[in-house]
């Protein structure tokens, strides 16, 4: 997924925030953060990257993830550190460039980081051979890219975009008697076609009309025809997976759905979410009774509860960080689930290695519940060719109403069997 997002601030407050940040790295070098736990216990050292949306035009801009990493640092390290261990966090600018993305990863091999955690990249040939010449784990990786599902030092907490797919097609198959499927004309693409495809004929559903689009169109008209004839209004739904040009899409289908009629559309976290839901509208916004498949709870969760109280005393009123952004959720639990993967280690000194052969023998982590408790033993993987790192094939069904994401089925769905099936059959 490209989770490409504008900067929602102004110049003037970056120019602001630039300075506060420039100060903390004064203060504690090399983008750590202050605290300590007092004790003998050494250091943890972590990176977490993400682009910050100023390297070009059409760059990505997940700079909430670094700046929950941060404010994640303030906090724990305010309260003792992990299990006595002052935990310090280096955060990288990736510039969403391959480029970027190799010189973070080299970044975090000079910086002896133990792990690297909660990041995006799209580009994984580029930052994951540094880390596994260096012995790094990625742990909770954003899942942009396919690396991070078929790398030995990789350790993804959900199953990316194709456990978003394949939750879809559950999703649709008990609402929907016929569906268009309108996702970008890559190869990419493709497979989503195939997810959705193999799902909704498990379900005993007929096959979507596969309509493939460019992901730089400005304007969908030809898309949205296709995909409103294919679907039709009665019991017809439409879904759309493009990333920052879902909105495009929907705004076109949208203005050419007959009058007094209202298709049920559907999408996937990270191209639809409560962000964009609330900047078109709210509950006139056009993805009101979207059907959204997600990796985590819905964001009014209670277990949402200790991130946005983390949030709202150590960020400091930095904008960056958006409590509803999958980006910034995807960060928390990656440093939740380390801090739960420390405590149970109970060493002096923490190395790449130790973190590393800690998984390997299947301690089991803990995320507060916003995941099922995660292992990644080869037993514990789906034991797909095609998804040879997958741990937790379980995802979340949401709808929109009034203008907010809520779940539309309490806890998680697994879809390990579509993800199986799809595999076996591509």
């Amino acid at each position: 997924m490209t989770g490409r997002r504008r900067p929602p601030s102004s110049r003037s407050f970056r120019t602001i925030t630039g300075a506060v940040a420039a100060g903390a790295l004064l203060l504690t070098g090399c983008g750590a953060l202050p605290g300590g736990s007092g004790d003998s216990r050494e250091p943890v050292t972590v990176v977490t990257w993400a682009p910050s949306g100023d390297a070009a035009p059409e760059a990505a801009n997940m700079a909430g993830m670094t700046a929950m990493a941060q404010a994640y640092g303030r906090w724990i390290n305010a309260a003792g550190g992990i299990d006595g261990h002052e935990l310090r966090v280096v955060t990288c600018d990736e510039q969403d460039t391959p480029t970027g993305a190799g010189n973070c990863a080299r970044r975090a091999v000079k910086e002896k980081a133990v792990a690297v955690l909660g990041s995006y990249s799209r580009h994984g040939r580029a930052f994951m051979a540094p880390l596994e010449a260096a012995g790094i784990p990625y742990i909770g990786g954003y899942g942009a890219s396919e690396e991070e599902y078929r790398s030995y030092t990789s350790y993804p907490l959900t199953g990316g975009q194709s456990a978003l797919l394949a939750g879809t097609a559950g999703q649709l198959a008990h609402g929907c008697d016929r569906i268009s499927l309108v996702r970008p004309d890559t190869l990419a693409g493709d497979s989503q076609a195939w997810l959705l495809r193999t799902g909704l004929t498990g379900a005993g559903r007929p096959a979507p009309l596969d309509i493939p689009a460019s992901e730089e169109a400005t304007s969908y008209n030809a898309e949205a025809e296709r995909a409103l004839s294919g679907a039709g209004t009665d019991r017809g739904c439409v879904t759309s997976v493009l990333g920052d040009r879902t909105e495009t899409f929907f705004d076109s289908f949208r203005r050419l759905e007959p009058e007094g009629t209202r298709v049920r559309v559907a999408s996937v976290l990270g191209s639809v979410g409560q962000p964009l839901i609330d900047r078109t509208g709210g509950r006139n916004s056009p993805f009101e009774g979207a059907y959204v498949t997600g990796w985590y709870p819905a964001p009014g969760d209670a277990r949402w509860n200790e991130m946005r109280k983390v949030i709202r005393e150590h960020a400091f009123r930095d904008d960056r960080i958006d409590p509803d952004d999958t980006g910034v959720q995807t960060t928390w639990i990656a440093y939740t689930a380390l801090r739960s993967l420390v405590e149970s280690m109970h060493e002096s000194r923490i190395t790449a290695g130790k973190v590393t052969r800690a998984l390997g023998r299947g301690v089991r982590v803990d995320t507060g519940g916003l995941t099922p408790a995660l292992r990644w033993r080869y037993d514990d993987m789906l034991g797909s060719e095609a998804y040879p790192r997958i741990v937790n094939s379980k995802v979340t069904f949401q709808v929109v109403r009034e203008g907010r994401l809520v779940a539309e089925r309490k806890g998680f769905v697994d879809v390990a069997r579509t993800l199986v099936d799809a595999s076996a059959t591509r």
